[in-house]
């Protein structure tokens, strides 16, 4: 959506995954571009089923059929994702970019220890020998605040607790020294202390490795401790892009303005502000503007024609019927 001096690490552009149904594909996502930069991190941000999660697989190529791809380009480092064989791409993941799930204990293995998982990674994409993979893998767990990580690297996932499995597996996703790393919604069922440690460690971690970040989450929180630029996400489109600063102090789409005054901490006892409805179902986004029938600023035509993306200078962009320039497509 934006453009700037700073060199693109990752660039996304026009990405449409969709799902093939009985009744047709449903795109999850649609016509998505965006960029992070060297070593900056970038938060997508949106409600449960805006498509965050898609797009991050699709970057990597794990979407599972019924899913596909079915436009863009997705460039890393100036090469293609989508042009490359199966066998390129998998030198790519964990080695050239890390990805932490949402969820440890479905991500890891239930059947061989930490050491073995974080040592097979770093067998296959040839940074260590076996023997020398373990040590490896109890500096990572060392590296990452796993407490007395030389017993943790001889155990198995049920036998962590759920922040451990999460450090663990951030462990797994640095061990090659990846120049990005995918965090989706890396706090996910964790306890509000366990999860300001996870966030805290990523900063961390992300200064010491030399990263740059793309996180995904929903979290606003989270955003303003942790993003440079963030990128809001709704129904499959990017609506919004904008530094953090500006977001927060002005934010354009009305989407982004509802997600801003549902943020808890006004005056006690005030009720809380909600945005109504939900995000539309796979397959059920409705013509025009996919946020049109939760919109209190919803113009006639926004029923019916998709707005185009309006550049707003200095990195700022928005697809709303409400600024000049976004014409609809």
């Amino acid at each position: 959506m934006n453009q700037c001096l700073v060199p693109d690490l990752l660039r996304v552009e026009h990405l449409t995954t969709v799902f093939d149904l009985p009744g047709g594909h449903a795109r999850a996502v649609d016509d998505v571009s965006f960029d992070v930069r060297a070593g900056e991190t970038l938060c997508l941000v949106g409600e449960s089923g805006s498509g965050k999660s898609v797009t991050a697989f699709s970057i990597l190529r794990l979407i599972q059929p019924p899913g596909r791809i079915a436009s863009g380009r997705i460039l890393f480092n100036g090469q293609d994702l989508l042009a490359l064989d199966e066998r390129r791409m998998r030198e790519v993941r964990g080695a050239q970019i890390g990805l932490v799930f949402q969820e440890p204990m479905t991500a890891l293995n239930p059947v061989f220890t930490i050491g073995d998982q974080i040592s097979e990674t770093l067998v296959v994409h040839g940074r260590a020998k076996r023997r020398e993979a373990r040590d490896r893998a109890v500096d990572l767990l060392g590296a990452v605040r796993v407490p007395d990580p030389a017993r943790r690297v001889d155990e198995y996932p049920h036998q962590l607790s759920g922040g451990l499995r999460q450090r663990a597996l951030i462990a797994m996703a640095l061990a090659c020294r990846p120049a990005l790393l995918i965090a989706d919604e890396p706090t996910t069922a964790l306890d509000v202390t366990i999860q300001a440690q996870i966030m805290e460690l990523l900063r961390d971690m992300k200064r010491e490795f030399k990263l740059s970040l793309l996180l995904i989450t929903h979290d606003l929180g989270v955003v303003a401790e942790t993003a440079d630029r963030v990128a809001v996400m709704y129904a499959g489109r990017i609506i919004e892009e904008a530094t953090t600063a500006e977001l927060f102090s002005d934010p354009k789409h009305p989407y982004t303005q509802g997600l801003l005054t549902s943020i808890p901490g006004g005056t006690p006892g005030a009720r809380l502000k909600a945005i109504q409805g939900t995000v539309p179902a796979l397959g059920h986004v409705p013509p025009g503007c996919a946020f049109a029938p939760r919109c209190p600023a919803r113009l006639d035509h926004c029923d019916t024609l998709v707005p185009g993306v309006t550049d707003l200078g200095r990195g700022r962009a928005v697809r709303c019927f409400l600024y000049d320039g976004g014409s609809p497509r």
